[in-house]
């Protein structure tokens, strides 16, 4: 087993960007609204802040130190504003370094290394997502670059809420283009993984493009992307005004520029994404659009600050969580319960882990999971 002396870990969480571990006083509020309380989990959050107190003593080859999601509960709720997630990171760091990481996560990281993606895809494939569309070319006349997560790049599924937010766009009249290939993946997963390295090697790589395509705006259809650009991306010279495609659907809705039919009628839960929700603070925007769109929005028990994490962030999208700890199993019967007819989101991480949970749930013929896009399209006014 490797070692981690209690100073060497203290300085890779200085390193890292977190917070001095005895900041914490091991209170356990972190713990009382972790999801992972939710279901049977060796995983406690106050356990891993203890344990990196203690230099990683006793920590083994095991998976809970990468069981975190980083869904942000944990921070919102301690007193002592300790950056949990930075802790976390910084530790997975440690134990990455010293070659110790879940398969999927090496598997992953290679990946970016190689293709510039998590995905295993070429990065001559990064347009798929297109086939069928036309879609301008980002130049110094363009307003926005659109720029698609990496899930919506190479996964079938999530192929169409990228298509779908092009043609939300162009109704709306925006300015919008996209760079293609030579774009990265953002970096946020692999970063919150533990792999710094390869995380400084996207973000170098993309902060480089951006500024010599003369990236002023970005829209993301990620919210994992939405809080990289806005919030990491600054200390490696990037410099932009980024957006999630709800934020700027719902003002351009809200001005008429974005004109839908609001006669949808059905009822709808909206499951708020951890980075677009508690990371990003943007709760009101995707509901506006809904009721644009004529949903009848129908509230689950928890919701905004509070929303259940589905499971998919700090890495946790690339490996396998047996059904009995999947969030996203809890998610879809709380949409159940309340009569929801479709349980919308706004995260192409959450699509994917919402939508296997309805199948496996049995709940494919009476709930239906969408992207908020895909919703607005079916709502669209000729």
């Amino acid at each position: 087993m490797a070692e981690f002396p209690f100073l060497e870990v203290n300085e890779a969480i200085r390193l890292y960007g977190g917070e001095d571990l005895n900041a914490c006083m091991q209170c356990g509020l972190c713990a009382s609204l972790c999801p992972w309380r939710e279901v049977e989990s060796p995983f406690f959050a106050r356990q891993m802040i203890r344990l990196g107190q203690l230099g990683l003593e006793g920590y083994e080859t095991d998976e809970v130190l990468f069981g975190c999601t980083t869904c942000n509960k944990c921070v919102i709720n301690c007193p002592r504003e300790v950056d949990i997630i930075g802790i976390m990171r910084s530790m997975r760091a440690m134990v990455a370094e010293a070659g110790i990481r879940p398969e999927p996560l090496k598997t992953a990281s290679g990946s970016c290394h190689a293709n510039g993606n998590p995905w295993s895809g070429k990065r001559e494939d990064r347009m798929a997502w297109t086939q069928g569309i036309e879609v301008p070319e980002y130049g110094p006349d363009i307003e926005y670059l659109l720029f698609v997560c990496c899930t919506s790049c190479y996964d079938q599924r999530s192929q169409k809420i990228a298509r779908s937010v092009a043609r939300l766009l162009d109704a709306a009249g925006v300015s919008w283009g996209v760079i293609g290939p030579e774009e990265s993946c953002c970096g946020e997963s692999i970063r919150k993984s533990g792999d710094e390295e390869t995380f400084q090697k996207l973000a170098g790589s993309n902060v480089e493009l951006f500024n010599r395509k003369g990236v002023k705006k970005i829209i993301t259809t990620s919210p994992h992307c939405l809080k990289t650009f806005a919030s990491e991306y600054p200390e490696l010279g990037g410099e932009y005004e980024v957006i999630h495609s709800s934020q700027l659907l719902a003002g351009l809705a809200a001005e008429g520029k974005l004109r839908l039919k609001g006669d949808d009628g059905r009822k709808v839960a909206f499951h708020d994404p951890c980075y677009l929700g508690r990371h990003s603070g943007v709760f009101d925007e995707p509901r506006d659009l809904l009721d644009q769109a004529g949903a009848e929005v129908v509230a689950m028990p928890r919701e905004k600050d509070f929303s259940l994490c589905c499971g998919g962030g700090g890495g946790r999208v690339w490996m396998e969580t047996p059904p009995e700890q999947r969030f996203s199993v809890l998610r879809v019967n709380e949409a159940a319960s309340v009569g929801a007819e479709v349980l919308a989101t706004a995260c192409p991480y959450c699509i994917s882990l919402l939508e296997d949970s309805q199948k496996t749930e049995g709940l494919s013929d009476s709930l239906k999971v969408m992207d908020l896009s895909e919703l607005l399209v079916e709502n669209l006014a000729e």
